[in-house]
């Protein structure tokens, strides 16, 4: 029986950190290439905020690709989907590897970012075919925790493959990055999808899309997991204006900030993993709710009253802490009532994650011209907004 037990819960690791590979994919290869924009632009020909496009770029193909993946799949199973997405994502990164001009560069990077978004949209369905309910919360909790390190560690890792060997080299890590993804896919996992075939039919699945929208069980707490992502990428984007030019951070030493984000998600995950069965989701996702909600006050507190580095990096924290357990526990109470359509609610709640997280980016760029407080301004406000949100969902359950 032990031994049994001890293969069961091998296996469960096992599978766990393929779907993490999967979920990586698209951060990983998006984070890896912050230090070496300068570098870009320059053996380019560009600026640096035109060759910052390239995430743009990324970003909107990687949103609008996974209303079209998730359908596929529910109809044709995960496996054909994935290993098609793993294709693309590796001939993307060889043609953005050779680009000689920006035009080039952003083709490649919309080819990247199209299958990148399948292996990221589909790590979500698979973990629902494989788990439910406090299993599902605590596989998707471990997920993300490694697409969360993805973020913090690669800016480190670009930052040394640019030193010595040239940014073109980060291309071909991410491409043999998804080559052993690939690879471990095809042995770990496979074909998951093994319940009801959803028929492929245009009309049939935008009015899954449109079911999905109104209802409140996926609504909201969909839409809460988007605006705190809109408020993770926020920092993504913003925090090298802040600390390289705010607060005089070498491009090392912006690599260092980011990995070690990757401990307060590291703990926050293990938070959201003990809240989550001693409080229920919806007690826990509003505890994270509030912790994220004050750090963003405290951002906004920092940069408006010009504090330290110090205090600007400790809100950030706080954020990133509520954040942490908000977004496993958030994305698993939208996926768990929808076994069947798993992978269109996986698709659509990835669409707003990413949309969020674009237009964060985009208003952290633009909403004032002081980084620090445009990120303040945007981390409360998506706080903000996200309360009021799942307060919404409170009175739901209270009617119902």
């Amino acid at each position: 029986m032990a031994d049994a037990s001890q293969q069961e819960t091998s296996s469960t690791a096992l599978q766990i950190a393929v779907l993490a590979g999967l979920a990586s994919m698209g951060t990983l290869a998006t984070n890896i290439l912050l230090p070496s924009l300068p570098q870009m632009a320059a053996a380019l020909k560009v600026t640096t905020p035109a060759v910052t496009a390239s995430i743009t770029v990324f970003l909107l193909v990687f949103a609008l690709g996974q209303l079209l993946v998730g359908p596929i799949s529910d109809r044709y199973g995960r496996r054909m989907p994935v290993l098609a997405g793993f294709a693309v994502f590796i001939i993307g990164s060889i043609w953005c590897g050779v680009s000689t001009d920006l035009p080039s560069l952003l083709v490649g990077r919309a080819i990247q970012a199209a299958g990148a978004c399948s292996t990221s949209v589909l790590s979500r369905a698979i973990a629902r075919d494989l788990f439910s309910g406090a299993a599902l919360a605590r596989a998707l909790t471990l997920v993300m925790i490694a697409q969360a390190a993805a973020p913090g560690f690669s800016p480190l890792l670009g930052g040394g493959l640019d030193y010595f060997f040239g940014w073109r080299s980060e291309f071909i890590f991410v491409g043999a990055f998804a080559v052993l993804s690939a690879l471990s896919y095809i042995l770990v996992l496979g074909e998951t999808h093994n319940t009801t075939r959803i028929p492929l039919n245009p009309l049939a699945v935008s009015a899954t899309y449109l079911k999905l929208s109104v209802n409140r069980h996926f609504l909201i707490p969909a839409g809460t997991v988007g605006l705190i992502m809109g408020g993770l990428f926020s920092i993504f984007s913003a925090a090298p204006r802040v600390l390289i030019e705010g607060y005089g951070f070498t491009p090392i030493a912006l690599g260092l900030f980011f990995a070690g984000t990757v401990l307060v998600v590291f703990g926050s995950g293990m938070l959201a993993a003990r809240l989550a069965p001693r409080f229920g989701l919806d007690r826990a996702i509003r505890y994270g709710l509030l912790i994220a909600f004050i750090g963003s006050i405290a951002v906004l507190a920092t940069a408006y009253f010009h504090g330290n580095v110090v205090t600007f990096i400790a809100a950030t924290c706080v954020f990133l802490l509520g954040m942490g357990v908000v977004n496993p526990l958030g994305t698993a109470q939208a996926l768990s009532p929808f076994g069947t359509h798993a992978g269109a609610a996986s698709a659509l709640l990835g669409f707003w994650q990413m949309m969020g997280a674009a237009i964060g980016v985009s208003l952290s760029a633009t909403i004032v011209p002081q980084a620090a407080l445009a990120l303040g301004i945007v981390l409360g406000a998506a706080c903000l907004i996200a309360i009021v949100l799942y307060a919404m969902r409170q009175q739901t359950t209270a009617v119902s």
